[in-house]
């Protein structure tokens, strides 16, 4: 479905207006959706007035207000404050049934579709930061009630920011949250410790600096744009006996692969605890 197709559905309403929400709202308009079909609930003045300004859409101090001229709603709000929000428009929800996406983490469909009343159709979704140069990846669920048509338009709102994979069971979500949606600051950590291993060596910082991110950067074009796994295009970086090698084999010495599954599990089990801790 393209993003013209969204708005034969009705408007969109954005409840919350924070970095996520404003990368979605950026790439929908950039891609013809119209601004006057995307309303966002903000009640931060300045975001607000900068949503406005930048995007031209239709911005709303109250969650009601927005929620009520669309029939679709992006819920992005933090997670601790979600079963608020959902609360506070049960009833609109009732009334006007709209199509849920959340991009909320640890919240699952059946909390968000009892917490707006029961009998909601949504859809679950994990985006990450890189959405905010077009650049993100989301993982989607689609709850009970979902049709073919809705998860389309799911689908191609969140590919404003970038390329979608459907999971289709939920308990899956939370893994999602830990490889893609907590991943960027994996890199991240990853470009620090280059940095500063390279200052420790003896390059300038600004050198360093440079050499690292344009490394993450180009490693990153090759695993998304080469058609060949990660392993093959390490291993041909690899040469028997040489520097690479030397730095690889320190890695798996001191357990880098087990460190990782480690993170990515303890990412996984604070995402189950977030879903307890609000329901």
């Amino acid at each position: 479905m393209s993003v013209s197709s969204i708005t034969e559905s009705g408007a969109v309403a954005f409840i919350g207006g924070g970095n996520m929400a404003r990368s979605l709202i950026g790439g929908l308009v950039e891609r013809g959706m119209p601004a006057a079909r995307v309303h966002v609930a903000e009640p931060v003045e300045a975001l607000r007035e900068a949503l406005h300004r930048d995007f031209g859409v239709q911005a709303h101090a109250d969650a009601q207000a927005a929620a009520g001229q669309a029939s679709t709603w992006v819920l992005a709000v933090k997670p601790q404050v979600m079963r608020g929000v959902c609360e506070g428009l049960a009833a609109l929800a009732q009334a006007r049934r709209p199509l849920v996406v959340s991009i909320a983490a640890g919240i699952t469909a059946s909390q968000l579709d009892r917490w707006l009343g029961g009998g909601q159709t949504v859809v679950r979704t994990m985006p990450n930061t890189p959405a905010l140069l077009g650049a993100g990846i989301t993982g989607l669920f689609a709850g009970a009630g979902v049709s073919a048509a809705q998860r389309a338009q799911a689908q191609a709102l969140l590919e404003a920011a970038g390329p979608t994979v459907w999971i289709e069971d939920e308990a899956l979500m939370d893994a999602v949250t830990a490889v893609s949606g907590s991943g960027p600051a994996y890199v991240f950590l990853l470009a620090e410790a280059m940095i500063e291993a390279g200052i420790a060596q003896g390059l300038p910082s600004e050198a360093a600096s440079a050499l690292a991110r344009q490394t993450v950067l180009g490693a990153a074009l090759m695993l998304t744009r080469q058609d060949e796994p990660p392993e093959v295009l390490r291993a041909r970086v690899t040469s028997p006996g040489g520097t690479t090698q030397a730095a690889i084999e320190t890695f798996e010495a001191g357990g880098f692969r087990e460190l990782v599954a480690r993170a990515i599990d303890a990412a996984t089990r604070r995402g189950r605890e977030l879903s307890a801790a609000n329901d």
